[in-house]
């Protein structure tokens, strides 16, 4: 597996930033990719990526695809977020779960998210859509609740 400490893919950036142009037109509608903004816990300029939020037990999740990313340090700092979907501003809390609670979030990952597993997959963090191989990462890739302030 990789080790926690990789970079990001060198076109991560420029693809970033087309999805969050998409999201700001709207595209995508209510399903599918969000964008959440947090402050820089060094500079505590606004931070934006685009992450796709699962649903599970009426509650919202996001998984940190990136062992010891960014967004997820910032979070973490924080405590709250902003998710923006197209025009619409939500705040919310951003709860990290702990390993126990991460495991049979990160089973479902791969089937509600898909898209999420190339891009793990391409890490190196998993070979392909197997649960067993995202409740691994519990403890590696952190999880979030998005809980409405």
């Amino acid at each position: 597996m990789a080790d926690d400490r990789m970079r990001p893919p060198w076109w991560l950036k420029y693809v970033n930033k087309v999805m969050i142009g998409l999201n700001k037109l709207g595209v995508g509608g209510d399903k599918g990719p969000v964008v959440l903004t947090v402050p820089g816990r060094k500079s505590g300029k606004p931070r934006s990526t685009p992450v796709t939020p699962m649903t599970v037990d009426g509650h919202r999740y996001i998984v940190s695809g990136l062992p010891k990313g960014d967004w997820a340090a910032n979070a973490r700092a924080a405590g709250a977020a902003t998710v923006h979907q197209g025009r619409r501003d939500q705040r919310v809390r951003m709860v990290e779960m702990p390993v126990e609670q991460a495991r049979p979030l990160l089973r479902q990952f791969p089937i509600l998210v898909p898209t999420g597993v190339g891009f793990m997959r391409n890490l190196g963090l998993v070979t392909g859509p197997h649960p067993d191989e995202f409740e691994a990462l519990a403890g590696r890739c952190p999880v979030f609740r998005l809980d409405p302030i």
